[in-house]
């Protein structure tokens, strides 16, 4: 990151919170800073916008929170705009690129109303810190939750206009001309009328002294340019030419790489470790040990590996050693028998389900522990020094990274510097920060720069899971074979009471209950209660589509059981209900109509057919999905074709939404199908993906995405493809084989059928 200096950039404003502001910047550039909040009022005892008297840099961060808040900062700027006098327009944003195409969408909301030339819009990663860079839905420095798109969207449009703004007043000045007389086209200004152009770079000086207006017009959707149109990814030729830099890539001189073995059973001791051996492999520097886990350093991580299985680490179990699964859940199942707090109600659904016509029908619903199992190794490498400390990881919470490492180092939190980079895969998985505590605490041991990458089998067995979810589920349909009550109780771990307390309210966790909580059929009494229940001997977080991966399966297969229980076609049945959710009933008649709902499917010799429907309402955004799998006598479970219908708003790149649905299908399919995380004396199970399986590409089935053409505010797209495919398979299976599914993954429900 580029140092941002120069006192006309540091200028604020102490008369108002202003939405933008410019200054001149060292070495012939242009600062504009925003607020991706808009304008916040000012509270009580809040330090005014002026107060702020220069841009943040990697040299300058103010203190980092370690825990998550749900109040904006209030900030006068919390995102730059560089402009230098090449005409390179440089975006600062504290938002991170981990696969689902935020370095290309984003510039392509400032580039839109700014004018610019997209292929000279770069995207640059904020510094780490929780005060200054926060966002505008997750109220911190985050990425995750869906949420890039829509807390941006129209903040980065309207800060692209004030830019362009200004920069076509500094030229309608110097040429003394209207304004309104000239036009902006990639990155260029014009004055037909006399044949003259600058480009934005050459009029940066004279837009620097120029007041910015308090309101713009922005484009009406129907004039976009960039907006709305497939683009290539701007990230993708560093990708494929290998210069791109992931976190495992950090190189420094010096450096030891290092292999992990940490206790098998949560909160175990290091009892024993053969040193000697250790250090007699070639190549093996040192052998360093925590509380909890043993790391052996060496000249390359081959090294370090076999010095680690030469070290054989002896631990203490501790309190966790007979845990398993089977009591997990047993626990679990007695515990969601009780009353928990109240999410939803109306209606009076306790007393509908037992009174009228009808019939009531009462499941249970069981999802389980999943692991995270990303491309790439989790990984992490610190140089920590008695003056400060640096990290170079990819991780979704910068600010919470650099907290946790001033805490642990007894720095300040402006001498620990977090060097962000491309995330492998993050899932939910690098919104934690484990892995960084884990790398200082041995940083701190260690004789020079320390890298620690964990195996495959480390990281999948000492993860920080998807929750093990237990859902009871009531309802009564009356003589038409319509539901009239509807009771869900959602039983498991509450994440957002550790990652952000203050989202807990009444008891009732927000993500455990999304998607369940928010109803999109029309049933005249609901209720939604959730129960916490912590697991011993494991850690949960969050898992790629968080509350709904659960919820929008065990929603859409009890709708589902409904449908066949009233003798009522799926699809028929859910239109029913819908008519009062306008956009999903409208993608799920697109999906259906795509997939040719009805229509008999291609034979497959030897295996029974069947397609099966979800739809949800999860992250802003509306999807429906249809799948078409076929069963073997065996159980074995193909899927052959998916169709997704989405409806996220105005759409920014049609190209990353259909390679988000296609990704997070697979995703939540090999979940869904084979996917859990099972424990036996305190011990996860599975390893690697031989027992922890991904789909390979022989397996993944057609993926058909149709977008809807919408404008109106933009939907969250990285999770909602996961959540929605479970149900979808599990309706398709039934509707081959008459089995309901009502525990994942269906392989091993089929196994036991």
């Amino acid at each position: 990151m580029d140092q941002i200096t120069g006192d006309k950039a540091a200028a604020v404003s102490n008369r108002r919170r202003q939405l933008l502001k410019a200054g001149a910047v060292g070495g012939g550039s242009l600062l504009f800073g925003f607020s991706l909040f808009g304008c916040h009022k000012q509270g009580p005892g809040e330090a005014p916008s002026g107060d702020r008297k220069e841009p943040p840099s990697e040299k300058a961060v103010g203190q980092a929170s370690t825990a998550m808040t749900n109040e904006p900062p209030g900030l006068a700027h919390d995102a730059f705009i560089r402009i230098d006098r090449d005409g390179i327009v440089t975006l600062i944003i504290h938002k991170v690129e981990m696969g689902q195409g935020t370095f290309t969408s984003l510039p392509m909301l400032l580039a839109e109303e700014l004018g610019a030339d997209l292929s000279k819009v770069k995207l640059e990663q904020a510094p780490a810190n929780n005060s200054l860079y926060a966002d505008a839905l997750l109220g911190g420095q985050v990425t995750g939750g869906s949420t890039s798109i829509r807390s941006t969207y129209k903040p980065l449009r309207e800060a692209g206009a004030k830019v362009r703004t200004v920069l076509v007043q500094a030229a309608a000045k110097n040429w003394n001309v209207e304004p309104g007389d000239l036009k902006v086209v990639a990155g260029t200004i014009r004055h037909e009328a006399s044949n003259r152009s600058v480009h934005f770079g050459e009029v940066v000086d004279a837009a620097s002294q120029l007041k910015f207006p308090a309101e713009v017009k922005l484009k009406d959707a129907s004039t976009f340019a960039l907006v709305g149109k497939p683009v290539k990814r701007l990230d993708s030729p560093a990708k494929v030419n290998g210069s791109a830099q992931f976190g495992i890539d950090a190189r420094l001189p010096n450096m030891g790489i290092a292999a992990v073995a940490a206790s098998p059973v949560l909160g175990g001791k290091v009892t024993a470790v053969d040193e000697q051996k250790a250090m007699a492999v070639k190549g093996v520097r040192q052998v360093l040990r925590i509380e909890g886990a043993v790391a052996v350093v060496a000249d390359h991580f081959w090294a370090a590996k076999q010095g680690l299985a030469a070290a054989a680490p002896r631990f203490d179990d501790g309190a966790n050693a007979n845990v398993s699964l089977a009591g997990i859940v047993a626990d679990m199942m007695k515990v969601s028998q009780n009353t928990g707090a109240v999410a939803t109600d109306k209606g009076g659904a306790l007393k509908a389900l037992d009174a009228g016509p009808g019939r009531r029908i009462d499941v249970v619903y069981e999802v389980p522990f999943l692991a995270h199992a990303t491309m790439e190794p989790m990984n992490c490498t610190v140089d920590l020094k008695p003056d400060g400390c640096d990290i170079w990881v990819g991780t979704q919470v910068p600010a919470l990274a650099q907290g946790a490492a001033a805490k642990l180092t007894g720095l300040p939190v402006d001498k620990v510097r977090v060097h962000n980079h491309y995330i492998g895969g993050g899932f939910g998985r690098r919104l934690e920060v484990d892995n960084v505590i884990q790398a200082v605490a041995f940083a701190k041991l260690a004789k020079g720069p320390l890298k620690i990458i964990w195996s495959r089998e480390e990281d999948i067995q000492h993860d920080m899971y998807r929750p093990y979810y237990v859902d009871r589920m009531s309802a009564r349909i009356d003589d038409k074979g319509m539901p009239v009550a509807w009771f869900h109780r959602v039983t498991g771990s509450s994440i957002m009471a550790r990652f952000a307390p203050p989202m807990v309210k009444n008891g009732v966790d927000p993500d455990a209950v999304e998607a369940a909580a928010d109803l999109q059929y029309s049933i005249p009494a609901i209720r939604v209660e959730y129960v916490r229940h912590e697991p011993p001997g494991l850690a949960t977080a969050f898992w790629r589509g968080v509350g709904p991966t659960h919820n929008v399966f065990v929603v859409e297969s009890f709708i589902d059981e409904l449908a066949y229980a009233s003798k009522t076609d799926p699809v028929a049945f859910r239109r029913a209900l819908l008519q009062k959710s306008p956009r999903t009933l409208a993608v799920l008649n697109l999906a259906a109509e795509k997939a040719g709902w009805g229509k008999p499917l291609k034979p497959v010799a030897g295996r029974k057919l069947g397609r099966g429907v979800s739809t949800q309402f999860a992250f802003g955004s509306y999807l429906a999905q249809v799948a078409e799998v076929s069963v073997g006598p065996d159980g074995d479970v193909r899927v052959h074709r998916v169709v997704c219908a989405v409806d996220c708003g105005q759409n920014v790149n049609p190209d990353t939404i259909v390679a988000q649905m296609e990704g997070g299908i697979v995703f939540g399919a090999s979940a869904a199908l084979w996917d859990e995380v099972t424990v036996e004396k305190g011990r996860v199970q599975q390893t690697n993906f031989s027992d922890y399986r991904v789909m390979r590409m022989p397996e993944a089935p057609i993926v058909e995405v149709y977008i809807v053409n919408s404008h109106d505010d933009p939907g969250g797209i990285g999770e909602p493809g996961t959540a929605g495919i479970a149900p979808a398979l599990a309706n398709a299976v039934f509707a081959a084989t008459g089995k309901r599914v009502r525990k994942l993954p269906i392989g091993e429900q089929l196994k036991k059928a």
